[in-house]
């Protein structure tokens, strides 16, 4: 995984790339959002010098969750350290949510 972001093996370009916008969108702070017909609350944060962006996901009305950091250092690319899951499942969680159009207040 070391300087590229990926799923099981380098992610190809697309992907990499639809991840990175499709993350990039996600406002600072938290957010109500919808993944696979499931209510989450999102929290964002990106750090001053932009090498780190961290997510903790949690689905509201059951126990799973989604985290994850993303480092932008020296390299070829970003690299994704999923917290105790699959890159895939962090990968397939970003492309999916889907942010409610009216941003929460900072609950967290």
């Amino acid at each position: 995984m070391p300087g590229t972001l990926n799923a099981g093996g380098n992610a190809p370009q697309l992907i990499q790339a639809t991840f990175e916008d499709a993350f990039a969108k996600l406002p600072d702070g938290y957010v109500d959002g919808h993944f696979g017909n499931r209510s989450w609350g999102v929290t964002v944060k990106r750090s001053q010098d932009g090498k780190r962006t961290w997510l903790c996901g949690e689905e509201l009305s059951g126990s799973d969750i989604v985290s994850f950091n993303l480092y932008r250092l020296a390299g070829p690319g970003p690299t994704l350290k999923p917290c105790e899951m699959s890159s895939a499942k962090v990968i397939e969680f970003v492309l999916g949510f889907e942010p409610s159009t009216a941003k929460a207040s900072s609950r967290r």
